[in-house]
């Protein structure tokens, strides 16, 4: 599965996008996001208050509840906020 991380997520992550092969106990969006914060301190601070980020499974919004079974992309993002 490719991840793909936008704004402050990508800064505190270190990367852009990386490709990940989570565990089969990881079947839905918070589930992922549990996991990411145990890959070390930078995904830590990047998702630790994970009800912020937002998601888009396969380019579809999606809520943390979603299942991942099947996706191929899961970007990850901060809040928007507008002007």
């Amino acid at each position: 599965m490719k991840l793909v991380y936008f704004a402050w997520v990508r800064e505190r992550i270190g990367m852009a996008e990386e490709t990940v092969d989570p565990p089969r106990s990881v079947e839905t969006v918070a589930d992922l996001l549990g996991w990411l914060r145990t890959r070390g301190d930078s995904y830590d601070i990047a998702l630790g208050e994970s009800g912020a980020i937002r998601v888009a499974l396969d380019h579809d919004h999606a809520d943390h509840d979603a299942s991942i079974a099947g996706i191929r992309e899961v970007a990850l993002f901060p809040p928007m906020t507008g002007g």
